[in-house]
């Protein structure tokens, strides 16, 4: 097998790492050479030819840039241009690692990892040597089909970068904070990274924080005791536990207040909750993943959100793009709307005229993808023809006052005036459907209850 012949070496400065790699390669490989320090390293390729290389991405510096690793790396490309390279990360570094692909790495393991995960890893690192096809150049993008069952497509690069940190950060056991505006489709990343996770047979619960009350707050995630309080006429599992061995999606986590953000970081500090009414602690095992729309460092730096809470959240960080900065993405997704709803609506799959498509690209979108999904709905099951014209998107109010802030001259005092009153008039054009003035605006119902919140309807 290729794995039989393989000599490895290991640049780590951690002897921890460096023994649990010896020990899982051992038995697999012809030879491992582990070595702490990277001053040796130029020095060790010059007395031996390895076929891969592990290499750590932080060493002396504690500030975590991994510009370290990116050092040695170049060092490694100048000494042999084919060398294959597997860099070592941590925490939230995936960012710099995807920039070490740009700089001829082969690929990148995140810690902590699955000893599977590493010698498949390795494994497809090593097949363009054994076929005498040495890579020259970092692997190419992997493309939306394989993303495509959990509806998340896209070709743009801004896309690519989170479809290959979904792809990394899926096998591992990490914490996964997604960040983004609303409509992007955070909902779809948390799912994927459940599906291709060794969790994906296990049980995937989510959970909408912005609707659960500080009252129902405890006994919704943790679980109560028959008796626990009026209306507890059984014991009840919480979501936490529901989702043992498999994964929890928290949804809207930066809307939770100072006390709820307290019970939340004792339950993941401690990996057990405590049922309301109860004193006897339930050990949970979950993967954790969170989502929010919110600011959550410029929060904390108000004291609003608890730094030791984002640090338990964020082991990896996922931005998801707005859909204004990918691109065409917007011309395939809206194809693949049309598409969806022509089926669904018993009609046949319309057409674009270029004009249409070039107003798709030109709009703003301020509700994203989920904006994009509506007014495609909207115009298959309204049009008359085959072909979907121009004025077959009316975009809604909300999104004209999005398109207006951009010249306001007062800021956030004249968009906030102004969003009240678009939502009143929204509100008031439906009658008081809640829903249906939700989905004009392109929100979720949570999203606008909070909203009429904010200001006071």
């Amino acid at each position: 097998m290729i794995l039989k012949k393989a000599r490895i070496l290991v640049v780590d400065d951690d002897t921890d790492v460096l023994f649990a790699v010896r020990m899982l390669l051992k038995p697999e490989v012809q030879e491992v050479v582990t070595e702490k320090n990277p001053e040796l390293l130029l020095s060790l390729l010059s007395k031996q030819r390895f076929d891969a290389i592990f290499l750590d991405m932080n060493y002396k510096s504690t500030l975590g840039t991994g510009n370290e690793g990116l050092y040695w790396l170049s060092r490694i490309r100048e000494k042999d241009p084919s060398a294959t390279v597997i860099m070592i990360t941590a925490h939230g570094e995936i960012s710099t690692a995807v920039r070490s692909l740009k700089a001829g790495a082969t690929d990148f393991l995140v810690k902590p990892w699955h000893n599977a995960q590493l010698l498949e890893t390795l494994a497809a690192a090593l097949e363009p040597r054994e076929a005498g096809n040495a890579p020259s150049a970092p692997p190419a993008p992997r493309r939306a089909a394989s993303f495509a069952e959990f509806s998340l497509l896209g070709e743009s690069e801004a896309m690519q970068e989170v479809f290959h940190k979904i792809e990394k950060v899926a096998p591992t056991e990490a914490n996964v904070l997604l960040l983004g505006e609303n409509g992007t489709g955070k909902e779809l990343v948390a799912k994927a990274l459940h599906q291709k996770s060794f969790r994906a047979a296990k049980p995937y619960v989510t959970a909408d924080l912005a609707a659960m009350s500080e009252g129902i707050f405890e006994s919704e995630l943790f679980g109560h005791k028959r008796g626990a309080f009026t209306d507890a006429r059984e014991d009840r599992q919480g979501r936490f536990t529901a989702a043992s061995g498999g994964t929890l999606f928290l949804d809207e986590i930066g809307n939770i207040s100072l006390a709820q953000q307290a019970k939340l970081l004792t339950a993941l500090q401690n990996r057990q909750v405590i049922p309301v009414g109860s004193n006897a602690p339930v050990p949970i095992d979950i993967r954790l993943i969170s989502a929010t729309n919110a600011p959550l460092y410029e929060l904390a730096a108000r004291q609003q959100f608890r730094k030791d809470l984002i640090y338990r959240l964020n082991t990896v960080e996922i931005t998801l793009p707005p859909l204004r900065a990918r691109g065409d993405d917007v011309l395939l997704l809206a194809r693949h709307f049309a598409g969806l709803y022509a089926a669904r609506n018993r009609k046949p799959t319309p057409a674009f005229e270029p004009a249409t498509l070039q107003k798709l690209k030109q709009h703003p979108w301020p509700g994203n993808v989920r904006e994009l999904q509506h007014a495609v709905e909207r115009a298959v099951i309204l049009t008359e023809g085959e072909v979907l014209r121009p004025q077959d998107f009316q975009f809604s109010a909300m999104e004209n006052v999005a398109a207006g802030a951009a010249g306001a001259e007062e800021g956030p005092l004249q968009l906030s005036k102004v969003e009240k009153n678009t939502i009143l008039r929204v509100i008031e054009r439906h009658n008081g459907n809640i829903t249906k003035a939700a989905k004009e605006l392109g929100l979720t119902r949570t999203a606008l209850y909070r909203r009429l919140d904010k200001h006071d309807l």
